[in-house]
C-alpha cells in the first residue's frame, strides 16, 4: 500500500536570526522568523509525512504555544515524525521538494541539505529531490520578505 502526502510552509525573513534550511545554516544577513528555528523545508517535509498518514499537521503536533518548542531544532522534530512513520509501518519511497527564495541562492547548499535529510530519513540520495526556485521578484518571496517550501512524499507499507 502506498500513501501520498504534500506539505507547504512559509516564513518571514527578519534580522537577528540564523537562516537554517534543510538542517543547514546558510550565510545570509537575515533568518526566518518563527517559534522554532523556522526551517521551511523541514516543516514542509514534516507536513507531507504527517499528511500521507492523516496524522494532522506540524502545528498540531508541535504547537507554537508550547514553550518547549521555542527555538527548537527542526531536525529533531523531523526525527520524531520519521519515527512515527516507522511505527505506523511505512517507509519513504521518495520525497520531492522545492525551496522558493529570491535570495540567497540555495543551489550551493543543496548537497549538504540532502546529506542531512537522507541521514535522518534513512533514505538514499536518489530518493530525495531538493530543487531551488525564485519568484522572479514577484510577491512577498520575490521581494525578499519571505522564503517558502513545498514537499511531496510517497510512503510505502513495509512488508
Amino acid at each position: 500500500m502506498y500513501r501520498i502526502g504534500t506539505g507547504y510552509d512559509i516564513h518571514k525573513l527578519t534580522t537577528g536570526r540564523d537562516l537554517i534550511i534543510g538542517g543547514v545554516k546558510i550565510t545570509h544577513e537575515k533568518g526566518l522568523l518563527g517559534h522554532s528555528d523556522a526551517d521551511v523545508l523541514i516543516h514542509a517535509i514534516i507536513d507531507s509525512l504527517l499528511g500521507a498518514l492523516a496524522l494532522s499537521d506540524i502545528g498540531t503536533l508541535f504547537p507554537d504555544t508550547d514553550a518547549k518548542y521555542k527555538d527548537a531544532d527542526s531536525t529533531r522534530l523531523l526525527t520524531h515524525v520519521y519515527n512515527l512513520i516507522k511505527q505506523k509501518g511505512y517507509e519513504i519511497a521518495n520525497l520531492d521538494s522545492n525551496i522558493i527564495a529570491q535570495q540567497p541562492k540555495m543551489m550551493p547548499y543543496i548537497p549538504k541539505m540532502k546529506d542531512v535529510l537522507c541521514k535522518i530519513l534513512k533514505i538514499e540520495n536518489s530518493q530525495l529531490s531538493i530543487k531551488a526556485k525564485t519568484k522572479e521578484k514577484m510577491d512577498s518571496v520575490g521581494q525578499g520578505l519571505a522564503i517558502e517550501a513545498y514537499a511531496s512524499v510517497l510512503l510505502k507499507k513495509i512488508g
